[in-house]
């Protein structure tokens, strides 16, 4: 038994399945609190995507700012979409998020003459100058911090490499579905092969969003949905799934994996050119550079079409070098690798999918609709993003929402140890056909890339349903037939967010935020989320 489970009967852990700003967010509140946490990393503790955030954290600090601006931004961003009230909510407790970040050791870039010691920059959709930093590698020093915090307390266990398959409710204790609650979960020790039960006092998914669905993406390999296809299959409510987000700029190089480049980067002057040198941006939104993402990654989507292109251009040469090299140094010093100085040549830049905007449904406190069941960060909707997410709004949400959340389960009563049943393998075989996997993996990440991508139709949504409804099938045949992998695992969750994804773009008969469709190019006066709801089942 490891450290963590060793809780007495009435103090079981939480089980938080994802090491980013989210689990650990919510971890350290709980540990702080006297309550055994265990956190699941499916692969090293530093793959998420909290590590990948380049931009920042927004923090309502400045003289010049107020929650009320922030909101109207973030309104603006969502396309009418945004609850306001969660808006109001997470700018309301920004600054409590950054100063309980700088607690626990986050080197923010300084400036003493800002508000807090902190510099704060600008990015696209922003009013002022709002978002708090570390250089460009924001992501990586907060996570860096908290995970040496969580590395540090004794209440905190960390599992490598162990990855969820499913949460456990009452429909595997064999009670009535209408008392359903979850229990604990069954997790993969892949280094052992073995599937292990977890009783858990709650368990929360912190596991990030879907990207991987999809050929291009700034994700790292952990983004296939694992949270909310979980929740979805224990019954949960999934909403605006249509909205996925494609970063307009990412690197585009045949010898390195699509490397984000941070939207602070136009948002210190940086402009897009064509291959000729022209510049494009100004034809499309008259905030050029930095209207809202969803509106510059079509303008590229459409230039590249247009012109038989690649990729675009992102000229900084004229911030020079010295700018640069204090501002950006670690897309300057991944560019120079490439053979690429991005202060004498411009940057080849494509849009790649980059955030999911809907998940599963919970409250400000992360509560789903399973009892016993909590999700934080981009694997959840909380009506904060609408239809596009505003620059550096994710982060905060993460932070804000983990404190909710763990006040919550403090809040509930601490269940009793019961003996929950093991993964059933018996009549399971070792896999003989890994290729299987491998090909439905590349047909389902390229359909969705073609089909359902950042411009829609109808005609191609329906020809993506149709294959993703025989891709599932094909899929839950060999999850039934042979010994679990975290390979078939991830591709099991990514089906089932494909399939989610193209049913809400079907059900949205308009053009709103992330979703543009050809057959439905105007917005409506009023609309609303999509929500969808699964029919119950006897089993999945």
């Amino acid at each position: 038994m490891h450290q963590g489970q060793e809780s007495a009967a009435d103090n079981l852990p939480v089980v938080i399945v994802g090491a980013g700003l989210a689990g650990l967010t919510v971890a350290l509140h709980l540990a702080s609190k006297g309550q055994p946490v265990t956190v699941l990393a499916k692969r090293s503790l530093g793959e998420g995507a909290t590590a990948w955030a380049q931009g920042g954290i927004v923090g309502v600090l400045g003289s010049d700012d107020s929650v009320d601006s922030h909101v109207r931004d973030t309104q603006d961003a969502g396309a009418g979409l945004v609850d306001e009230q969660t808006a109001r909510f997470i700018a309301g407790n920004s600054a409590q998020a950054i100063e309980w970040l700088m607690a626990q050791g986050v080197p923010f870039s300084p400036d003493p003459d800002g508000p807090l010691g902190l510099h704060l920059t600008r990015e696209g959709g922003h009013a002022v100058r709002r978002i708090a930093h570390a250089a460009d590698a924001t992501g990586k020093a907060i996570h860096d911090s908290l995970l040496g915090q969580a590395r540090a307390h004794p209440l905190v266990t960390l599992r490598e490499r162990w990855m969820a398959l499913d949460v456990i409710t009452d429909r595997h204790l064999k009670r009535p579905a209408a008392h359903t609650s979850c229990h604990g979960l069954y997790a993969l020790d892949i280094d052992a092969q073995k599937v292990e039960t977890l009783p858990a006092r709650a368990v929360v998914l912190a596991t990030g969003g879907v990207g991987k669905v999809y050929r291009y993406t700034s994700n790292p390999e952990t983004a296939t949905g694992d949270g909310i296809a979980m929740a979805w299959r224990a019954g949960c409510r999934v909403s605006n799934m249509e909205f996925i987000q494609f970063h307009p700029t990412c690197l585009y190089h045949p010898q390195e994996r699509t490397f984000l480049i941070t939207e602070a980067l136009r948002g210190e002057g940086a402009v897009l050119r064509l291959p000729d040198g022209t510049r494009f941006m100004a034809d499309h939104d008259e905030r050029g550079e930095l209207a809202p993402r969803d509106i510059v990654a079509r303008a590229i989507d459409f230039e590249m079409k247009k012109h038989g292109v690649d990729h675009v251009w992102l000229d900084a040469t004229h911030l020079g070098d010295e700018f640069l090299r204090e501002h950006f140094p670690t897309i300057h010093a991944r560019c120079l690798s490439l053979g690429i100085d991005i202060a004498k040549s411009m940057i080849p830049v494509v849009p790649a999918a980059h955030y999911t905007c809907g998940g599963v449904v919970t409250d400000l406190s992360g509560r789903s609709d399973l009892p016993g069941l909590f999700a934080v960060g981009e694997a959840t909707y909380t009506g904060l993003h609408g239809a596009n997410r505003l620059a550096s709004n994710s982060l905060l949400e993460c932070v804000v929402i983990g404190r909710t959340c763990a006040d919550a389960i403090l809040q509930t009563e601490a269940a009793t140890r019961r003996k929950l049943p093991d993964w059933d393998e018996s009549l399971v075989e070792n896999a003989d056909e890994q290729v299987v996997i491998a090909h439905n993996w590349d047909e389902l990440r390229l359909l969705m890339w073609n089909y359902v991508g950042i411009v829609r139709t109808t005609r191609r949504l329906e020809r993506a349903r149709h294959r993703i409804k025989l891709l599932k099938e094909e899929i839950e045949d060999y999850y039934a037939n042979f010994k679990v992998t975290r390979d078939l695992l991830e591709l099991r969750n990514l089906v089932v967010c494909a399939e989610l994804i193209v049913r809400s773009a079907l059900m949205r008969h308009e053009s709103r935020g992330l979703h543009f469709s050809r057959d439905f190019p105007y917005t409506l006066p009023v609309s609303f989320p999509t929500v969808l709801t699964r029919k119950a089942r006897s089993h999945d």
